[in-house]
């Protein structure tokens, strides 16, 4: 037996006992999540904000304490108001209070937010994963048309969630055209790709643990070459449809060259392809910052490439 076949093996032999641990771990999210209750009331930086949990995915975040009821099938929610809505794609096993640090950005602002999220599972099998959750995006988005100004607000591998959303929206544009033209403004923070999926994934789920992060990292690689027709292609489709895309909302690249989750050059490319198509896009790189925390180590700066965009996007006129 060669040496490939004998790990070949291994790697089978352990698949079982790895996707059991992503899914209890995409388990412990969901508690995590769920605990905070409907209608939870907490702080975050002064302010108490309400949160519904509308699915396992997402939550809805507001200012005011409202009772919103979502169909399960078509996502069409009542007590909806006319405020801009903000949807933020979180990163992979984001915390609540974490997630929350970003709302607030915009509920200062008098926006609602939705919080979108992907576990570990979800998004190595996203045909049964992050495929259904743009899904009840695109069907959220579509059925709940009342809200102002919808701005986008992704992170790291958030980006894939919303890149499946544009790849539905291509199966009928004619019908989806109308959910792309009411975005306003997209941001889009430490967006991760396909090629860096074996740096990313195995941070985020083992950031403590060097020996599992290793053989995570093996595994993902692994993982990309035996589940091409479930996984890597959809990967490599929606990377593509991302890069081109047909949502032509102003953008505004997060990033830094330090970070190797996700790379500053990949990011450039997808800026310059974008301004390219006519999209207005603007860019804020950083010289040392880490993963989705350029807002915790440069807070200035990021609040003001945010304000800056969202009022060139002609959402807010001032910052209160």
């Amino acid at each position: 037996m060669s040496c490939f076949q004998g790990r070949t093996n291994l790697f089978i032999a352990h698949l079982g006992k790895l996707q059991l641990y992503l899914k209890n771990i995409s388990q412990m999210s969901k508690i995590t999540s769920v605990q905070l209750g409907n209608f939870a009331l907490i702080q975050p930086l002064s302010r108490r904000v309400h949160i519904q949990t509308i699915n396992k995915n997402m939550q809805y975040i507001s200012n005011d304490d409202r009772n919103i009821k979502v169909d399960s099938k078509t996502m069409k929610a009542n007590n909806l108001t006319n405020r801009p809505l903000c949807i933020i794609l979180s990163w992979m096993l984001a915390k609540p209070k974490h997630v929350l640090q970003y709302a607030n950005i915009y509920l200062q602002q008098d926006f609602d937010v939705l919080s979108v999220s992907c576990s570990p599972m979800q998004f190595m099998l996203p045909v049964k994963g992050a495929k259904l959750i743009a899904a009840d995006l695109m069907n959220f988005l579509e059925n709940n048309q009342a809200y102002g100004p919808l701005v986008i607000h992704g992170f790291s591998v958030g980006t894939y969630v919303w890149a499946e959303l544009l790849v539905k929206s291509l199966e009928n544009i004619k019908r989806y055209k109308p959910v792309l033209d009411h975005v306003t403004s997209q941001i889009w923070d430490s967006t991760t790709y396909v090629y860096e999926l074996h740096l990313g994934l195995p941070y985020a789920v083992f950031p403590n643990n060097k020996i599992l992060r290793k053989a995570f990292t093996a595994y993902c690689v692994f993982h990309l070459k035996l589940f091409h027709n479930t996984g890597t292609k959809h990967y490599l489709r929606a990377t593509d449809v991302y890069r081109n895309t047909p949502c032509r909302a102003p953008g505004l690249f997060l990033c830094s060259i330090t970070d190797p989750i996700a790379a500053a050059k990949r990011i450039k490319q997808t800026h310059d392809t974008w301004k390219s198509l006519g999209i207005e896009v603007n860019w804020k790189c950083w010289d040392e910052s880490p993963h989705v925390k350029h807002l915790i180590y440069n807070r200035e700066e990021y609040l003001a490439a945010i304000y800056s965009h969202l009022q060139q996007s002609g959402i807010m006129t001032s910052v209160r």
